[in-house]
């Protein structure tokens, strides 16, 4: 593939940027009666109104020829048909495997991993089932009512974001904790929450050897027997979720509590795979099955739709229209639903160690920004803090304000005034206010003209701010799975056209290396490892503040 900018659809996009870059959306508006219906996608139940963004016809037009220019329909099909596209690992990218439903046989390298998948969700169920009915008994023959999954990114955050916004599908006589820290507050702080005779520990963690996980997952395993005080009795605390055997059972769990899952499961797209066992404990079986359903249906729409209706194509090619045109470097999740509060989280991790590259497939620097730095709160509550600098200041950030349609409970008035703050911040950042607008607001109101005139600048909102908005009917498991498979598809799609391998994380490296020699310097260990003098002042500061 040519260099992006090399790209004939590039050249054209360039040139038809510079001649509507002026353009106001309010003005679009009112030029276009009917650009809300047009410019508006709906799959399964989620809709998308991507209208007010800074974009006509022939914008659109432009970026899905660029979107064929990339050949993004057959880096499509690689992906579904198992191609090894993570080519710096020689991996495929098979996360949809988890959740495909049609049970046909899917081969990789010869091994028919759709019967490997389906057997593990089959071994999954079993257990949940039983822990769910009070069936699988502590050691002293209590039934489990705290469940603790230790893990770290992918193997944490997927499965925190799942539990917390599906909270209400949740046992009822189990509380879900995620230990992923390695400051050692959050593990004690979870230890002093639960009991030993009633608690299970879910040890998440493909090598089984992550540096975080392990130091937490032998603190639990330590705090444990000082109470058990035998080891065999870890067989019915402690679950796996790993491809490492042999490391697992050194550790002392059972290898018939180890759930496998694979290396063309990327960590940060595996809370389909066995890494959602805390998922399926909580929610039940059903419930999961309904979460890859939701996502497996956006599978088939993304596979299948052509461009101009595919919603995570357009939402990809509209980042890329505002980070490689307007030199957009920011991105803001603001959901407008409390389930929803971890998925800005989730998704920070999600797009920035997938696309946050700096070289292409075939090793040569780009020439043009990837990645942006996501970022996101409570809409609700951010509209009381960061929101100003989304209007006023320099800033422009493209945004995705959701909500869910469905009203929670039976308090009045709450989800109208949630639902209103949405609409109008959507249109407030699309429309702003002029400053002869502003002015005449105050003049009616009784202010002088000289005062008026001092303060207008002050008051004045440019608008022409875009922003997406995404409405799901409700929150459930299928909604839920349908919108992260949505913006799992978005990344791909620009990490397609930036022609980066989306799907390795080598940048977490480095620190990780480092980190180790230091570790053993820090523990009072002999090491020639040389530092910069920097490091090496932290290194004697914090020996000397520690020393007996």
């Amino acid at each position: 593939m040519k260099s992006l900018k090399k790209l004939n659809a590039f050249k054209a996009l360039k040139q038809h940027f510079d001649e509507i870059k002026s353009l106001h959306m309010k003005d679009m508006f009112e030029q276009d009666a009917d650009r809300a219906r047009r410019y508006f996608l709906k799959q399964g139940n989620i809709r998308l109104d991507y209208s007010k963004n800074r974009i006509n016809d022939r914008s659109l037009e432009l970026l899905i020829d660029l979107a064929e220019e990339c050949d993004l329909k057959n880096k499509i099909k690689a992906m579904f048909e198992g191609e090894k596209i993570n080519t710096t690992e020689n991996r495929a990218a098979l996360h949809t495997a988890l959740r495909e439903q049609n049970l046909k046989e899917f081969k990789l390298d010869g091994q028919n991993i759709s019967k490997d998948v389906r057997e593990v969700l089959e071994r999954m169920g079993e257990f949940s089932d039983t822990l769910r009915r009070g069936e699988w008994l502590g050691y002293t023959h209590q039934i489990i009512s705290d469940v603790v999954n230790i893990g770290i990114g992918g193997s944490d955050l997927g499965a925190l974001l799942v539990c917390k916004a599906l909270k209400h599908y949740g046992h009822p006589r189990l509380n879900m904790y995620f230990v992923s820290n390695v400051d050692s507050f959050q593990i004690q702080d979870v230890l002093k929450r639960v009991h030993p005779e009633t608690t299970l520990f879910i040890v998440a963690s493909k090598t089984f050897s992550t540096q975080e996980t392990l130091t937490n997952a032998l603190t639990a395993r330590k705090w444990f027997l000082d109470h058990a005080l035998d080891e065999k009795f870890i067989a019915k605390h402690f679950v796996a979720v790993s491809t490492n055997k042999e490391a697992v059972k050194s550790f002392g769990i059972n290898e018939n509590n180890m759930f496998e899952f694979w290396n063309w499961v990327g960590g940060r797209y595996s809370l389909w795979s066995a890494i959602g066992l805390s998922i399926m404990i909580y929610l039940g079986k059903e419930n999961f099955k309904n979460l890859l359903k939701g996502a497996f249906e956006m599978d088939e729409h993304f596979k299948n739709a052509d461009f101009q209706n595919n919603m995570p194509v357009i939402l990809a090619l509209l980042g890329i229209w505002y980070i490689n045109f307007f030199g957009a470097h920011s991105h803001l999740i603001a959901p407008y639903d409390q389930c929803l509060r971890y998925f800005p989280k989730f998704i920070q991790q999600l797009d920035m160690e997938s696309n946050g590259k700096s070289v292409r497939k075939n090793g040569a620097r780009v020439d043009y920004d990837t990645g942006p730095i996501i970022w996101g709160d409570m809409g609700i509550n951010a509209q009381h803090a960061f929101f100003q600098l989304l209007h006023q200041g320099t800033h422009l950030i493209p945004i995705d304000l959701i909500a869910s349609l469905s009203k929670k409970g039976n308090l009045p008035g709450h989800h109208e005034i949630l639902l209103s703050n949405l609409f109008a911040q959507a249109e407030a950042f699309m429309k702003g206010r002029t400053h002869e607008e502003v002015y005449a607001r105050m003049i009616r109101g009784g202010m002088s003209d000289e005062e008026a005139g001092k303060l207008a600048p002050h008051r004045v909102f440019s608008g022409n701010r875009p922003s997406n908005v995404l409405l799901l009917d409700h929150i459930c498991p299928k909604s839920l799975g349908s919108l992260i498979a949505l913006y799992e598809h978005k990344i791909f799609v620009q990490g397609a056209i930036w022609d980066i391998n989306s799907f390795d994380q080598w940048g977490v490296e480095l620190g990780k290396e480092l980190a180790g020699n230091i570790l053993s310097q820090l523990c009072g260990e002999k090491n020639s490892c040389k530092h910069d003098s920097s490091t090496e002042q932290l290194i004697r500061i914090y020996k000397n503040f520690n020393a007996p």
